[in-house]
């Protein structure tokens, strides 16, 4: 910003004026380089775009779970289908491998011991499962006259 002080006679006073010489070359320079650019901001390959609507959600994959029971003396059973435990094994490695993964539900009796339970969630940790649940029964009223 320049300011011209002009010969006004022997006092020195300043004139207000800005000088806008600058501001005009800047403005100009910015013109021919926008000018130049904007036909290089066209895409020549056209390509049909989808368009996302915020309001619809996708929608998820359901698997369904698969449900291990385990009885009091360590026998296990797959959606109801009893196996061994290489049987186990092998179809939690299976499981594991899907995408989505389904989760493993473990329904076990109540006598069962913490031990069997735990080899059973160590197997399943081993061979990658990563959704474990338990099934239980619900709280029941003590007392039965409500």
């Amino acid at each position: 910003m320049a300011m011209s002080l002009g010969d006004t006679g022997g006092t020195a006073n300043p004139s207000p004026e800005i000088n806008v010489t600058p501001l005009a070359d800047v403005m100009l320079v910015l013109l021919i380089i926008f000018m130049i650019t904007a036909p290089l901001m066209s895409h020549r390959i056209k390509v049909d775009l989808p368009h996302a609507d915020p309001n619809t959600k996708p929608t998820p994959i359901q698997v369904p779970p698969i449900d291990l029971a385990i009885e009091p003396d360590g026998s296990l059973y797959w959606n109801d289908s009893a196996i061994n435990e290489a049987e186990f094994k092998a179809r939690l490695a299976v499981a594991a491998q899907q995408n989505p993964q389904p989760e493993l539900n473990i329904r076990a009796d109540k006598t069962t011991t913490y031990k069997v339970i735990w080899q059973a969630m160590s197997d399943a940790k081993a061979a990658g499962m990563v959704h474990l649940g338990f099934i239980t029964t619900g709280k029941q009223s003590e007392m039965s006259g409500g």
